[in-house]
């Protein structure tokens, strides 16, 4: 008999930090403690070497239920579409224009913290509204 696992969800990004804030913010995560001995993060990664230093950052969800999400620093920048995304569940529950008002106001919110609104699918008779967006660094979710 197989077991369920709990996952991680690792972003390839330039600033692990910035990226993983941005994250916080949009779904009510928090920063985990630091290491064992250590009062702040900032004296944590002063004792890494330079190239490490910023290198790794994380945050997790205060009620212990959604994934951990873990951000690395990569060389490269992204170059094309993801093939996995998040959806950021704004509107579960509702419908039509209450629906699409609940998307448009949490995208505004997130505009406001760097994010970019790439477009508004709407309503289609099968599916209902979603909005496509960016992080701060590109990376696509949707508010659904």
């Amino acid at each position: 008999m197989s077991s369920v696992r709990q996952v991680q969800i690792t972003f390839d990004c330039a600033d692990p930090e910035r990226v993983a804030r941005f994250w916080c913010e949009v779904l009510g995560y928090v920063l985990p403690p630091p290491p064992k001995g250590f009062d702040t993060w900032d004296d944590f990664d002063r004792t890494l070497s330079p190239e490490r230093q910023g290198s790794a950052f994380a945050c997790v969800d205060p009620t212990g239920e959604g994934p951990r999400l873990f951000f690395q620093r990569v060389p490269e920048g992204k170059a094309v579409k993801n093939r996995v995304h998040l959806d950021v569940r704004v509107g579960t529950g509702l419908v039509g224009d209450e629906r699409l008002a609940a998307l448009q106001a949490e995208s505004a919110r997130l505009v406001a913290l760097g994010a970019v609104q790439e477009r508004v699918l709407l309503a289609d008779g099968f599916n209902e509204s979603c909005i496509n967006m960016q992080d701060v660094e590109g990376n696509e979710f949707c508010l659904d």
